[in-house]
């Protein structure tokens, strides 16, 4: 029997999970049995692992998330399998580690490699990641995320260039609403058509790579607080506590409309799972977007 301590510590609260695993036993529900059970990760494998992980919160890492065992499915492994593989990248987290929490020490060295590449170019993992599931699934990409309307690219325009922003940009909508839990980190709205995954660095002048589709380069608004922080009526301090500008308050408005924007001003926002709003990102918006106070 082998048992795993996780210690975590998220706000003020301490949590001690205690894990009890039964190796033996995982390895015999893998479809195969044991042969299949002591099959090693491949790298296609982990870039899947890593790509889903960006999508799931920590605290929902586990056998019967729908999309862990959708994965599984895809893969030949079992649920616990995925989830364990996940789990694992999560030890390389910074973000996890800043919060005391452990994600699972027994990693592989395949592991660490798929983290370091692509923790800082998710917007490449998302890409990659669906030509690998399209390839498995004997399918295309434009068949597997057919609300990109991939097909409709002019010709003309680098197709593959195209393609990965356009990945890139539904994954980073993904990411950032799934760290937030599917609602505004202002005002907890949960309706995911007034939700938006605001990019708190501009995308016109962030780093294709590293800044783009970065999920800690958004923020989950509710569509009116969205068009504010675009145009720098407010914004978000170190602190992660909303500030606004004298534009806002000197607008003019219904007293209705004031009193929401005015609750709001100085409350912290609703941190996210995972993916905290990076504090480089934060000043940028702060000196070049807001339009102070």
């Amino acid at each position: 029997m082998q048992v795993i301590f996780i210690y975590a510590a998220l706000s003020s609260n301490t949590i001690l999970i205690f894990i009890h695993k039964r190796v033996r036993m995982i390895y015999n529900m893998c479809k195969g049995g044991d042969s299949v059970a002591r099959r090693n990760w491949t790298r296609e494998e982990t870039i899947l692992a890593m790509d889903l992980y960006t999508r799931v919160p920590f605290s929902k890492i586990g056998k019967n998330n729908q999309e862990i065992i959708n994965l599984a499915s895809i893969i030949n492994r079992t649920p616990d399998a995925v989830a364990y593989k996940m789990s694992n990248l999560a030890h390389y987290d910074p973000e996890l580690q800043a919060r005391n929490v452990s994600g699972l020490s027994h990693t592989s060295k395949l592991d660490k490699i798929i983290y370091d590449e692509f923790a800082n170019n998710i917007g490449e993992l998302s890409f990659i990641a669906q030509n690998i599931l399209a390839d498995m699934q004997h399918t295309s990409v434009e068949t597997l995320l057919p609300e990109l309307k991939l097909d409709d690219i002019p010709i003309g325009i680098d197709k593959e260039q195209q393609t990965k922003i356009r990945i890139g940009q539904y994954f980073f909508r993904m990411s950032v609403l799934m760290s937030y839990g599917n609602a505004c980190c202002i005002t907890g709205l949960k309706n995911k058509e007034l939700l938006i995954a605001s990019h708190i660095k501009p995308w016109s002048v962030s780093d294709i790579k590293t800044e783009r589709t970065n999920p800690s380069n958004g923020l989950c608004l509710n569509a009116m607080h969205d068009k504010a922080f675009d145009r720098g009526l407010i914004t978000i301090d170190k602190n992660y506590r909303i500030v606004n500008s004298r534009y806002i308050k000197d607008a003019v408005m219904d007293e209705k409309t004031r009193e929401w924007f005015a609750f709001y001003n100085g409350k912290e926002i609703i941190l996210p799972d995972k993916f905290l709003p990076g504090r480089e990102f934060i000043e940028y918006h702060n000196d070049v977007i807001f339009k102070g106070v």
